[in-house]
């Protein structure tokens, strides 16, 4: 006859127990991954033939001809090695920008060769341009870059497009070969610390709200507030205002107080996913430095006032570390 033993309470604890301590430990490792994927993701996006690392350049337009060219005395200098000493003319007029090359340039403008085109800035999202889905995708998708991929003036390795800065408009230079991108030095992350991942509540408005802030550069720059979040934070309640992304997701400008010492000064950046049922995974582990971080060529917006939290948070990106 077979006696079958029966098994201790304590032992199917200690079995429940072990099986448990090895799921979490499978999903942490799993969120580990994922982040350390998107932040990979995120560099290759800023070294990319069109990152930020590209920008080159950013001249004001005058009014009338601003001409542009390898010359050195130009409106707007160009590498010798990419551009003819004299390439052409930017005419600008009343936020009007009509390009025009010298007789022998060759250059595209949406893949088709041009002598003469009417130029128009990118708009940001609140200026009813919308930007990519959501950086809680790919980098690549949730930008907020302020440039348009449908207006770009292509020579060569060079790219050339119109950018507005609150009532001024300048052209902005992209170089595949920009020292910035050949020396990139990589970014700086905090430990991934889940922590900083917060299920949020989200309260959206009735209608979204116009409210106006600055860019680094002092110039203005309105903003469409769709809504809020809500996270809790060592017992403390904070409030982010947030910006519609064009996937349905929310983009947060902000800056908390490892702003200036761990992190950039100015602000960071976070986007999520689409909220589902007033809720929203909110995640600073993946957020990232403004192009300004990188780049003086580039132009980036700062935070509201009720986006700058009086708390610090060590999670995501931290100050970019390279010899200018």
């Amino acid at each position: 006859m077979k006696v079958t033993r029966a098994i201790h309470p304590r032992v199917w604890i200690v079995v429940a127990l072990v099986t448990l301590a090895r799921l979490l430990s499978a999903n942490n490792s799993s969120y580990q991954q994922s982040v350390e994927k998107w932040r990979h993701d995120y560099e290759n996006y800023l070294t990319a033939d069109d990152g930020w690392l590209t920008v080159s350049g950013l001249f004001w337009l005058h009014e009338g001809e601003n001409r542009f060219g390898s010359d050195p005395l130009s409106d707007i200098t160009l590498p010798a090695a990419s551009a003819p000493a004299s390439a052409g003319y930017f005419e600008y007029r009343g936020a009007k920008v009509v390009v025009h090359l010298n007789p022998g340039v060759k250059a595209t403008l949406n893949g088709n060769p041009i002598q003469e085109a009417e130029l128009h800035p990118y708009l940001r999202p609140h200026q009813n341009a919308g930007v990519q889905a959501t950086m809680n995708a790919t980098p690549k998708e949730a930008e907020s870059r302020p440039d348009s991929a449908d207006e770009r003036l292509v020579m060569g390795d060079l790219t050339l497009y119109v950018h507005a800065s609150g009532n001024r408009f300048a052209i902005r230079v992209k170089d595949k070969n920009n020292k910035r991108r050949r020396n990139y030095a990589g970014s700086q992350w905090f430990p991934i610390d889940e922590s900083y991942r917060f299920t949020a509540h989200y309260t959206p408005y009735d209608s979204p709200k116009q409210l106006e802030t600055q860019n680094v550069l002092g110039d203005p720059e309105k903003v469409s507030v769709v809504g809020y979040v809500t996270f809790s934070l060592r017992g403390q309640e904070y409030r982010l205002d947030a910006e519609a992304l064009g996937s349905g997701g929310l983009f947060f400008v902000f800056r908390d107080l490892t702003s200036g010492k761990q992190t950039y000064p100015a602000a960071r950046f976070l986007a999520s996913q689409a909220p589902k049922e007033g809720r929203v995974e909110v995640d600073f582990n993946k957020a990232y430095n403004p192009p300004c971080a990188y780049n003086p060529y580039t132009t980036c917006p700062l935070p509201l006032p009720g986006n700058r939290l009086r708390v610090e948070i060590p999670a995501g990106e931290k100050i970019y570390q390279h010899e200018h």
